[in-house]
């Protein structure tokens, strides 16, 4: 496996222990600021349209982008950004500006991570260093929900949401490795 994977799974790793903290216990929250089902709803729809419609258009302008690297770190920021803004959600509006957040941030890191991960496959490795990246998210997500909600019932959310940003903000430092170039990322 190629240095560039190595990094790339990383920083998802981090990415993905830090957001996945909030999965299921996610209505409880919305419930805990007033919010209702429809809330949650509303609010998630805000994540995915945000996320799938600004995807489709800058993933054609991300093809030409040289420096891929920059995106994925961009799209880490406005990850640890989205996990921040959860500390001062108050109200529906406040959660679903969050959510577009963190959909904007999926628009941005998701096609350059892919593309970039594409680059750095080993020829004969492709199915499973794809497997790697997979599998590391079932785990460690399968992790972070019980990390999430351990949090969250023994500290409260305000807690758990500074905790998700500071491990997310690991995920932006640990892209920075990204940055050495392609003779190290290269390496196997």
């Amino acid at each position: 496996m190629k240095k560039g994977i190595k990094v790339l799974l990383l920083s998802d790793t981090w990415a993905t222990l830090g957001l996945g903290m909030i999965g299921p216990i996610y209505a409880i929250f919305v419930e805990n600021i007033g919010g209702d089902i429809l809330d949650a709803s509303w609010a998630y729809f805000a994540f995915l349209i945000s996320s799938g419609i600004v995807m489709y258009l800058i993933s054609h302008w991300e093809d030409r982008v040289k420096h891929k690297e920059r995106l994925i770190t961009l799209g880490y920021c406005l990850a640890s950004l989205g996990a921040l803004s959860y500390y001062f959600v108050d109200s529906q509006l406040t959660l679903v500006m969050t959510q577009i957040i963190l959909g904007l941030s999926e628009a941005v890191l998701v096609p350059a991570y892919d593309a970039l991960y594409s680059k750095y496959l080993t020829k004969h490795n492709v199915a499973s260093e794809w497997g790697n990246w997979e599998s590391m998210r079932y785990i460690v997500t399968a992790g972070s929900v019980l990390i999430g909600g351990y949090l969250a019932y023994h500290f409260g959310f305000k807690f758990l949401f500074l905790v998700m940003f500071g491990i997310s903000l690991l995920s932006v430092f640990s892209s920075l490795y990204l940055y050495k170039g392609k003779k190290f990322l290269s390496k196997v």
